[in-house]
């Protein structure tokens, strides 16, 4: 974070200062809400939880360094007490991005936020020091964290953004406004909590309503719904996409053998070919968003290719892609899932796997509402369509519904089985795998099918598969 002391914290938060003896006193460090991250120079943010208040903590992070506690109590040690922490919080990254001279980046989508932010994050960080959303921490306390860990030399603040309903959003760039707001897509994840993709694009397109006349709105061109976006700003309006009227495109889109998308970038400065190191022909969507952005804020065409060829992957669980000494692949997709990631990552499990045995272990996707039948059943359906060996539908109802979708789908009733959970699963693969086999695992995050790969991973270490 830029230097602030505690007055002024203080005075911008709206809080009283309690056993703060110099209140000249900077803040240096980071700003941090575990206490295990305190170092010297930081400013912790204690919540008070249903399981864990971090008030509690206050006494063993000054001993660790930290300045200051911002949090709703005194507590013993130097400490800001105010009477909404969130707002707090919130009131300070308001006030720190006022006073950074970086340009603010904000992204939104029903699917791929994280992967496209990586790619924007590494293409911009080619160009200037660049500072983005760790992982998927999107919500009105993780943003304004992010916002608050730029510093001085900050050239690019990029974050994603994420909302459960009408209004999230508005709130997000009222704390962090941008001037150049991305928009991916309107799907289906969260729809039981919206009530209807009308509804998550209502919500999403609060990001192009935030935008300054001189800012740039970056919108799917072949998405209706996000399309339909840019009558809702006066931003400038920067198209990506397939379709020919997208001013950021890809030509000659195809997959290595390894299932990595190569294809050639126009952009309104010029061409270039890209050969990515991700996996699956959706990440060309991504690539292409993140160079829309890189364009807008002057990049070339041959250096976003370049950044883009050689961009990984900085997110756990998201297509780790590792195989194991005796030739089995772990596409390890457990982080979240959700309709349109789900028939994304099964597309991606079947390019990967040509010539091979292919399975897919797959659990539930949440918050789907009266869609949660249809859908799981329809992902069911592809798994079988697109050829791969088995589908392994891990957990309850919302498995059973995907087992069932591909059961009918099949020919034999062979292609897929139901197992009750995550151990099962396991036991089943490590009867079952081969050399050469390639499995993904993905469910949404509650499910914590990540247990899967990981157990997979260590059998493959300790060598407890043989050929067969």
């Amino acid at each position: 974070m830029i230097a602030l002391s505690l007055a002024e914290i203080a005075a911008v938060v709206g809080g009283q200062t309690y056993d703060i003896p110099d209140p000249s006193v900077e803040v240096t460090g980071p700003v941090v809400r575990d206490s295990r991250e305190a170092v010297p120079g930081s400013l912790f943010v204690a919540f008070a939880g249903e399981r864990v208040d971090g008030h509690d903590f206050a006494a063993a992070v000054v001993e660790a360094g930290a300045v200051a506690v911002l949090g709703s109590r005194p507590t013993g040690v130097p400490s800001i007490v105010v009477d909404d922490v969130q707002s707090a919080l919130g009131a300070l990254a308001r006030h720190v991005v006022r006073r950074l001279g970086a340009t603010l980046v904000a992204l939104t989508g029903s699917a791929g936020k994280t992967s496209t932010k990586d790619l924007i994050a590494q293409v911009l960080r080619s160009k200037a020091p660049t500072v983005f959303t760790p992982g998927s921490l999107n919500n009105e306390i993780g943003l304004p964290l992010t916002a608050l860990s730029a510093t001085e030399e900050t050239q690019f603040l990029v974050l994603e953004m994420g909302a459960r309903g009408i209004g999230h959003i508005r709130y997000l760039t009222g704390l962090t406004p941008p001037k150049v707001g991305l928009v991916l897509n309107v799907g289906t994840a969260h729809i039981g909590e919206f009530g209807g993709r009308e509804q998550i694009a209502q919500a999403k397109g609060e990001l192009v309503e935030a935008l300054p006349e001189d800012g740039a709105a970056i919108l799917n061109a072949d998405d209706p719904l996000v399309r339909a976006m840019a009558s809702r700003t006066k931003a400038k309006v920067l198209l990506f996409g397939e379709s020919d009227e997208a001013d950021v495109r890809a030509e000659n889109v195809r997959l290595t053998d390894s299932g990595q998308p190569s294809f050639r970038l126009h952009t309104p400065s010029g061409a270039s070919d890209v050969t990515m190191r991700l996996y699956g022909e959706h990440h060309v969507s991504n690539a292409l968003a993140a160079a829309a952005v890189a364009h807008e804020l002057g990049m070339s065409a041959e250096e976003i290719a370049t950044a883009l060829s050689e961009a990984g992957s900085l997110s756990r669980w998201r297509m780790e892609v590792t195989e194991r000494p005796d030739g089995v692949t772990i596409v390890n997709d457990a982080y979240n899932a959700n309709p349109e990631s789900m028939r994304a990552a099964l597309r991606a499990l079947a390019a990967m796997g040509k010539g091979r045995r292919t399975w897919a272990v797959l659990g539930k996707m949440a918050e789907l509402g009266d869609e949660a039948l249809a859908e799981h059943d329809a992902v069911g359906r592809l798994a079988v369509r697109l050829n791969v060996g088995k589908l392994v539908a891990v957990g309850g109802r919302e498995a059973s519904w995907l087992q069932l979708g591909a059961y009918n789908e099949g020919s034999w009733g062979e292609e897929s089985v139901h197992v009750s959970d995550a151990q099962a699963a396991v036991d089943l693969l490590r009867s079952e795998l081969r050399p050469g086999d390639v499995v993904l695992v993905k469910a949404s995050r509650s499910v914590g099918l990540e247990s899967v790969a990981q157990a997979l991973l260590e059998t493959g270490a300790e060598g407890e598969v043989a050929a067969r």
